[in-house]
Formats: structure tokens, sequence, C-alpha cells
């Protein structure tokens, strides 16, 4: 694999790679240069990118890595390539989340957090006599730092007794503690309530109230003997009963019960507030008693991060070099369109773009030269004015001696490559070959490129002429985040773009429209959250499809012969599943100082089910062959069987005819999951109008099939129906009836709508960010 002509060797190159659908692959891809990997979605790009150049790069670095510390790693397979000459190490920058949880931030994301508590632990102001704290002591994340109370969470979980009792007109017979569990233990407590000499038949708002403070919150565990009222037919002996209160009993359940079922039930009884004793803060008052320029560590953290950047006067030359780090490490994230977050933002409240966004500031500023930097569409949810700072960051990693090799669909990142890589002609198994590799300009000649069509000599959009609303939709006033007092008003019977810069409040807008909203009827979110955690949930189950190909299986002479019924035919349950992996396909091989690797099941050779299910055939074809076609195979397959037909013709109108039915929910981006839950969304019998939400729904998207999933939205529209979608795609503005423009900046800059009305009148406006962007695309030269 090593050749003497990787350290002079200036290109990358790649010989025979057969990752997924790549078809033996051969490509030369320069180095020190911004090269951008583009096709239609599902073409092989990301293969070539990542799973084949990125995944050697990594495989090389383990191999210098001692086995015992390989286990702690994430490891990706070895790819399917003959050999790649000329390939530096490598870092990688995707859009997938890891599972943050509440206690990751901005702060911590970008390592902001421990330069601002090292600037109060060394040069903050203490109150007279106080000791010096350590920086750990203004972390909520430490025993140090963290709030006694609230445990550094920032808010407490309190039970009140409107919560525990929402009906007071019941008696506690009939019911009156809903947070109780049910059947023989909820019994069991109002018996021992009974025993213990209370009126359980009396109304609860006529008991006294000492008793119902007690009832309710006590923590005293009296034991009692019980004597259950008898039924004729059951023999019931006394017993001893321990008392446990209705407060007790949700708290004992929602910290320490391992069920998620009755976790979320007793949350329900739950009222969440700021911690009385730090306020939110999150600390302790001895770090909260340290300022510096007059405000607390958590009051700084809380302030957009341009401001912040902006209020760090030091004096002192201690003070001074820790302030001028914190400005240094906050410019990259500011230029990159996120100045408007602020350090204490929980790291679940971010998209994925600004998340990976968040790390491509770090890697700016960590002096790393040398390397490739492979990017997954950076400027996925980013404004047209963002993503030009966008391209400036990405040459400047160029320009400290690095290669950025980016996988991406926006057409201004493509103008700005170096070097171009064009993977297709289409997807699936028809795409997974180069077609053009080289400079921009010369993408012109490839003439299968889709890409081509569309960034070289695009014609102006179609006058399209703007439908007449059939009334109007209006939310507000909106006051939250930075919104304040918004009122907004959506045409319905028409497609509304919702636009702006990253942060102006877009998602929060649209985020108050509810089926409680005059003039919604029925309303479809279509977000981009995964169709599912685990491999076990796919394309096939997610959308209703397997029900009915099992049904088309259990109704075989094979089946019926056998005794086969449809259950038969599931991968999760006992039965017809192969036991050696439980229908996983496969088996986790545990290796001595290696990590634990993943290898097809001996037994069914990953095709999930047993011999036995697998000696029933439909056409030829067994249940896990079925499982493999595409939705493009398929929709062949299954033509002449109309509820499958059905399902599978929407997958195919949004354009994921290269996805395989049995591919893992694990395995699919978030643009393919909010695209699979439209299609499921589409083939419903629709009732009476419907709303339809979309936040981004381009993301990820080649143009080519923007045009395709657009032909589906302005149909619903077309059929009496409102669509409304949070977008940066200008071709999909340019062809909305109505546009609703936020802004003009992000954070506390943004937050007011700075035009509304048809595209080419806000084109017009002076004050819009959007508007010339939008010209753009209306005269064809978006």
């Amino acid at each position: 694999m090593h050749d003497h002509r990787d350290a002079h060797d200036p290109y990358v190159r790649v010989r025979g790679a057969r990752e997924h659908n790549l078809r033996g692959v051969d490509v030369d891809i320069p180095r020190d240069a911004l090269a951008v990997f583009t096709g239609v979605s599902g073409s092989g790009k990301s293969s070539l990118a990542f799973g084949t150049i990125y995944a050697e790069a990594q495989r090389r670095y383990f191999e210098s890595v001692a086995p015992y510390a390989r286990r702690l790693i994430h490891q990706v397979g070895a790819p399917k390539v003959g050999e790649i000459t000329g390939l530096p190490p490598a870092v990688s920058l995707r859009q997938r989340r890891a599972a943050p949880t509440s206690r990751s931030s901005v702060g911590t994301v970008t390592n902001l957090s421990n330069s601002l508590r090292m600037l109060f632990s060394r040069a903050g102001t203490y109150p007279p006599g106080a000791q010096r704290l350590d920086s750990d002591a203004f972390s909520p994340n430490t025993a140090a730092g963290a709030c006694p109370e609230c445990h550094g969470l920032g808010r407490v979980h309190r039970t009140t007794e409107e919560s525990l009792v929402p009906d007071p007109s019941l008696s506690v017979r009939e019911g009156a503690i809903a947070a109780w569990p049910g059947a023989w233990q909820g019994k069991n407590l109002r018996d021992i309530l009974d025993a213990l000499g209370y009126d359980v038949d009396r109304p609860w708002r006529d008991l006294p109230a000492e008793q119902r403070e007690w009832i309710l919150f006590t923590d005293e565990q009296p034991v009692v003997t019980v004597h259950p009222v008898r039924d004729a037919d059951r023999i019931q002996r006394p017993y001893q009963g321990t008392y446990t209160s209705a407060h007790r009993y949700v708290m004992k359940t929602f910290s320490d019960s391992r069920s998620p079922a009755l976790r979320a039930k007793a949350e329900r009884f739950l009222t969440s507030a700021p911690c009385p004793a730090c306020g939110g803060s999150r600390l302790r008052p001895e770090a909260l008693a340290v300022t510096f320029g007059g405000r607390t560590i958590a009051e700084l953290a809380a302030l957009p991060l341009a401001e912040l950047a902006a209020s760090l006067d030091a004096t002192g030359e201690a003070a001074r070099v820790l302030t001028d780090d914190l400005r240094s490490r906050i410019a990259p994230v500011v230029e990159l369109g996120l100045g408007y977050l602020s350090l204490d933002r929980p790291t679940p409240t971010l998209s994925a773009g600004e998340l990976q966004r968040l790390r491509l500031a770090t890697q700016l500023r960590s002096g790393l030269f040398g390397v490739v930097y492979v990017l997954d569409e950076p400027s996925a949810g980013l404004h047209p004015a963002d993503t030009e700072a966008l391209l400036t960051v990405l040459q400047r990693l160029k320009h400290a001696g690095n290669s950025v090799f980016v996988v991406e669909h926006h057409l201004d990142v493509m103008r700005g490559a170096d070097w171009l890589v064009d993977v297709g002609p289409l997807a699936g198994e028809h795409g997974g070959r180069v077609l053009h590799s080289g400079p921009v300009a010369a993408l012109a000649e490839a003439g299968e490129s889709a890409t081509a069509r569309y960034l070289f000599g695009r014609a102006p959009a179609p006058a399209r002429k703007v439908r007449a609303p059939r009334g109007w939709l209006t939310t507000g006033p909106v006051t939250r985040h930075n919104l304040r007092g918004v009122t907004a008003a959506f045409p319905l019977g028409a497609f509304t773009a919702v636009t702006g810069v990253s942060g102006s409040g877009k998602s929060t807008l649209i985020g108050e429209i509810t089926e409680e909203t005059p003039g919604v009827g029925r309303l479809v979110s279509v977000d981009q959250k995964p169709i599912g955690r685990t491999p076990r949930s796919n394309l096939a189950t997610y959308t209703g499809l397997f029900d009915v190909v099992r049904k088309v299986f259990a109704a075989t002479g094979g089946a019926r012969e056998r005794g086969f019924g449809v259950g038969r035919f599931s991968f999760n349950v006992a039965g017809g599943r192969c036991e050696t992996c439980q229908g996983e396909g496969f088996v986790s091989v545990e290796l001595l100082f290696l990590p634990s690797t993943y290898a097809p099941c001996p037994d069914c050779g990953g095709a999930r089910y047993n011999a036995g299910t697998l000696e029933v055939t439909y056409r030829g074809l067994t249940i896990a062959q079925v499982l493999d076609l595409t939705v493009e195979g398929a929709a062949d397959f299954f033509a002449d069987t109309p509820a499958v037909a059905r399902s599978l013709g929407t997958l195919l109108d949004v354009g994921l005819g290269y996805l395989r039915l049995g591919q893992p929910a694990t395995e699919l981006s978030g643009g393919e999951a909010q695209r699979i839950k439209l299609a499921s969304e589409l083939q419903r019998a629709r009732r009476g109008h419907t709303l339809y939400l979309l936040d981004e729904p381009t993301t990820g998207l080649h143009p080519a099939d923007v045009d395709v999933l657009m032909r589906q939205l302005h149909g619903l529209v077309d059929t009496g129906h409102t669509v409304i979608v949070v977008e940066h795609d200008m071709s999909v503005v340019a062809g909305a009836d109505w546009v609703v423009d936020l802004g003009p900046g992000g954070g506390d800059a943004g937050g007011r709508i700075v035009a509304a009305g048809p595209p080419s009148e806000v084109a017009r406006s002076a004050e819009s960010r959007t508007a010339p962007y939008l010209t753009r695309a209306l005269s064809g030269n978006g």
C-alpha cells in the first residue's frame, strides 16, 4: 500500500474502489487543493470521500497505534479498494450527531468554556477574603462547581398538588391521585390509606389541607395491616402494607426506573423550574461571587459570542493574555456565521450544520497542516450570505498547508473549488462512476453529468403565476428566543418559503404553528430526525411496506404448505429469524486487545432469517432477497401488487429510488429520513386540508433532486393543501408564492420580519440580506 511516491506525488491516487456502489473506480485528486465531490443523492460521492479515502487514512493511522489503545477508538472497517497512494493523515467532520447530553454545550464543543473558566480563576475579581478557586470550580459539570441543589443542571423537578391530582372532584378510591401506579399496586396504596383512617370515598377537594399534604408529600413510610375488601369468589387474607406518598413514588420512579415508559409516565407529573438556589446558572454561590468586568461567568456564558468577544476588556498582563486567546478562539466561530450562539446554548438544540461548523471553527485554531480534511456538506443549513464566509474559511485551511475534500451540493461551493470530482450519472446501481475529475470549468464537457446542467448556463426560472391565497393563517405575537412580539401571516392554499440568515428565528417562528392555530386543520410536520435509532428499523418497516410484503409471502403456496403465518417473515421475532444473530444479520466478534468487529452472521450469511423461512420464495426471490432490492427494482417486481406499488411509487416520487428496502435507519442521512417521512405521508389517503411544515427539505439534495422534490410539494399545493418550508436554496424560494424573510442578522440582530410578499417583491427589499441572492435566482444566475 505504501509507496516511495507518497512523499513527493502531488496527487492522492485511488485505484479499484468498490465500496457500496462504486464500480472499481480509479481517480486522482490533487493534494493541497480544495476538491469538491458532487453528484446526485446516492451516486456514490460519500462512498468515495468518506467510505474509501477517509476510511483508508484512518485504517493506516490505527496500524500505528498500540493494540490495547485501539480498543478505545470507534473504527470503520478497511475499505474495499485496490490501493491508495499519496494519502496524508485525515480529519473527518461529518454531519452525523453524537448523542449529545443536556450537559454538552457550545462552550464544551469548542473548548471555549475552558478558556473562560481559566480567565475567572486567574484574573477574576474575588470578594474580600475569598479564597482563589481552581478553574474546575467554575464548571457545572464537576463536583467542585455544580450547584448542590440541582447537581449542575440548572433546573429542578418538583411535584405539585395540581400535577399529582389533576381532577380534585374525584375521591382517592375513584383515582384522584393520578400519579400512583395502576392495577393491584394502586389498589394496595388506596387500601393502606383506608387502613390508616383516611376517608378514601370523599372528594379530594373536601379533604382537610393537612391530610392532602401528608397523603401526597410525606416521606414517612408507615406499615399497617390491611384487610382487603373480599370478593365473593376469592379468599383474601390480611397482609402488611407499606405506604408510599405520591411524591415519593414519582421521584423514585423518575430517578431509578430502567423502563423508559415508566420514566416518561412519571415525568408527566413533574414540573420543571429554574433551580431556586442558583437561579438556573448551575453553579455554586462561591463561583458566582467571582466577576470579570462586573459580570459573573454565568452572565458572560449567556451572551452571544460576538457580544462576548466585544466585552472582554482586560487590565493586567495575565488577564490580557487570556482575553486575547479567548477572542482569537471566538473569531472563527463568528466568521462562520455563528456569532449569535452563546456558550451556554445546549448542544441538542443545535442543527447538524451548526454543530459541524463549530467543529470546523475549532479545527481552524488547531494549526494542523499536511492533513486531508474531509467535510460532509458544510453549507447545510447556511444562508447564501454565510456560504461566502464558509468558502473563505475553507480556503484558509488549504493555505495553511492542508488538502480540503468536501462532499457538497451547493453550486457556489462548487464554483469556488480548485478541483471537481463528479460521480454518477444517477443513483444506486445506476451510479458509482467518476464522470469527471479535473478543474471546474472542464466539467462542461461531461455530457452525462447532471451537475453540469445546473452549474453552467442555467435558464432563468420560468415566470410562474403566483397562486392567489384561499385565506390567511396568522401566528403570533411570538416572543421566544430572539423573536420579540412577532406576528406573521401565511397564505393558505399556497407555497410559502421562510428565509433568513442562520439564527434569524425561522425555526422558532414556524414552531409556533400548531393544530390549534385557526385555519390549520390537519398539520404534518416533517423534520430531519432519524426514522429509527437501531439497524432493526429500516425503510420498509417505517413506511409500513414490510407489513404488505410479509402478507404477500404468507399467502404463497410454499408458506401455506408449511403453516407459516405473517409473523414468520419478521426478522424481529423468534420463529422466522436466524437465532444466531437474533435477526441482526451480523455478529460481534470479540478480539483480544483489538476492538470488537462486526462480521456477517456465520449461519444466515447476513440474510437475517433461518433456513426454513428462506425456503419460501415469491417469484423466485426469498424475503431476504426482496429486502435487498432497491426501491426502483422493487417497483418493477411488485408492479401488479397495488398496496406495495403505491408505497414504492411515492418513494420514487421524492427521489429515493436508489435506497434498498432493508437499508438500516442508521445509514440514512437527515435529508433521506425527511423524504421517507414525506413519502409515508403522501401515500396516505388525504382527508381535507392539510398544512405541511418542512424544515430545510433540500438539505443534502443535488439540484436535480431538488427539482424532483419541488414537483411533489407544488403538486400538494395544486390539490388544495398548504406548504410552508424553511429554506436557504434560492431556486426553491424563487419558485414560491410567498416569502417571509427574517433578520436582518442572527441572534439579537435578527428576530423580526424584514420583508414579506411574492419573491419578486422581497427581492427588491433594501434591508433584506436574502434579496440580492433571490434576485440572482430569479434571473437564472443562482
